[in-house]
């Protein structure tokens, strides 16, 4: 009965939830910003991985992008933290908030560029064969065909990876961030509950349905595009078809003046 009513306590108190509330905002900041960072910085690392394998221009950045990972992959990102907060970006005043979202992003980005690493080696080497019969760049190929197919087969690998870095960020109070975490153990200090259990379970349901509402939307996701892929729309193939045709017609039109000129020529030398 006191555990209930200890949960009662801390929901009632408008500053115990002040704390919680406090914690909640900085936890879904660093976690939305860090994810948004790690995806931009993924994409831009499996695309110079990919290409590289084609462009030999692209090798020096490919070893720097393995090098990148290497090192983001093997160490901590406790301690990756912490290099970023007390060496790097120690700076008077800068934003503790920005620090953790870049070294949450540059973490997150490692993985997130794995993954679509091997989405994008999973699409049918065809989709890109006919994106460039049509006329289409290698650019334009990779990221209007190849990566929305790569992502909507990673969708699971990167809903698991943004579930794993919504759940690290509550480390971030060891360089002086209030998160979740460390508002939990503010609410449980003796001048307060003096209690860490409660307190502690409160924060747990917040994070247990901060995961629960992002696995219903990824997996919401995730079937909407199973059944869009099952066929092309009308509308999407009739751009296409109209496009082609096009294309068909302008080349059809330079052929007709070609043969055109060959006889006029062939006159002339009658």
């Amino acid at each position: 009965m006191d555990f209930f009513k200890d949960i009662g306590e801390i929901l009632s108190t408008s500053e115990y939830m002040s704390y919680i509330w406090s914690g909640l905002k900085t936890t879904l900041i660093v976690s939305l910003g860090a994810a948004t960072l790690g995806m931009l910085l993924g994409m831009l690392v499996a695309i110079i991985k990919i290409s590289a394998q084609t462009n030999k221009k692209l090798k020096v950045p490919e070893i720097i992008c393995n090098i990148y990972i290497g090192i983001i992959r093997g160490t901590p990102v406790a301690l990756q933290l912490f290099i970023m907060a007390f060496a790097i970006l120690a700076i008077r005043n800068f934003p503790l908030e920005i620090t953790a979202i870049l070294t949450f992003g540059i973490n997150s980005g490692a993985y997130v560029a794995e993954n679509l690493r091997a989405g994008i080696m999973s699409v049918d080497p065809g989709q890109t064969e006919a994106g460039r019969s049509l006329g289409l760049s290698s650019s334009t190929t990779m990221m209007s065909i190849v990566i929305p197919q790569a992502i909507k087969n990673v969708i699971p690998a990167m809903g698991n990876e943004l579930i794993a870095l919504i759940k690290e960020t509550s480390i971030v109070s060891m360089v002086g961030l209030i998160d979740l975490t460390f508002a939990a153990k503010i609410v449980g200090a003796g001048d307060k509950m003096a209690d860490y259990f409660v307190p502690m379970m409160v924060v747990a349901l917040f994070y247990l349905a901060i995961v629960y509402i992002l696995t219903f939307i990824l997996r919401k996701l995730e079937r909407k595009l199973r059944e869009s892929e099952q066929h092309i729309s009308d509308k999407k193939a009739a751009k296409v078809q109209a496009k082609t045709t096009k294309k068909l017609n302008r080349i059809q039109t330079r052929y007709d003046k070609y043969v055109a000129g060959l006889k006029t020529d062939t006159q002339e030398d009658m």
